[in-house]
């Protein structure tokens, strides 16, 4: 089974970072529709290198792309402070006893993962952001549990009790399903929705200028390639041995 984990963008991604930034220097925008903001750019042979924005910006961190899959390069404003609706997640400095163990996470993870093709890595990343893997983890605004779920979309999600790990996190994985199947599966673009709302992404065409929201998602991506890197590192010691 392929699981559906990366945006379809035909473009090749430095794993060691993808970060973006609240202070973009310019944004280039794809023939996929992927918009990249950047810091500088710069040719090599019949590619460009973009150097992407991070808080730990660094000479590896970048992603190439064919010359002509770039259509459109402008430079963007400071963005605005977030809204409310896209405050900060969950704020729990001393969560409730009762949180999974590791193996009970990756059994409840890898389940929701297989029932909708979605890679168990991305929803640990999310989970790791949302919640830090606490069970009953509640945000300023209200988002409850480890996939923090806003009591209206639990519902709507068909999520009776948003601290019950299992029913969160199946109901986080369909939501993060239905974002991916509205934007192709670009990925940037539904961590986005899923941070500050599907209306946020399509008024701006792209990952929202709001700082917390561009934070999550490079946060996101981040963990994501950490695990990637070392589920590599783990198999190449495996087979010396």
């Amino acid at each position: 089974m392929v699981q559906r984990y990366a945006a379809r963008m035909g473009l090749i991604l430095c794993l060691a970072a993808a970060g973006l930034s609240a202070r973009a220097a310019e944004r280039v925008t794809l023939k996929t529709g992927f918009e990249v903001d950047c810091s500088r750019r710069e040719a090599v042979g019949d590619r460009v290198r973009l150097y992407l924005l991070s808080d730990n910006a660094s000479a590896e961190n970048y992603m190439e792309v064919a010359s002509e899959a770039i259509v459109r390069v402008e430079t963007i404003p400071d963005p605005p402070a977030a809204p409310p609706a896209a405050a900060a997640k969950a704020d729990t400095p001393n969560p409730p006893a009762g949180d999974l163990t590791r193996a009970e996470m990756h059994e409840m993870l890898a389940h929701a993962g297989e029932a909708h093709n979605i890679d168990e890595d991305l929803l640990a990343s999310v989970v790791r952001a949302e919640s830090g893997g606490h069970v009953h983890a509640v945000s300023r605004a209200g988002a409850q549990g480890l996939m923090q779920l806003m009591p209206q979309t639990a519902n709507t999600l068909g999520v009776k009790d948003a601290f019950r790990p299992e029913e969160n996190i199946a109901g986080g994985t369909a939501y993060l399903d239905q974002l991916l199947t509205r934007y192709h599966d670009n990925m940037a673009l539904a961590l986005a929705a899923y941070n500050a709302g599907p209306g946020a992404v399509d008024r701006y065409h792209g990952v929202p200028p709001y700082r917390e929201t561009r934070a999550y998602v490079a946060r996101v991506i981040r963990e994501f390639n950490r695990r990637k890197l070392a589920a590599r590192a783990a198999a190449r010691n495996s087979q010396q041995k």
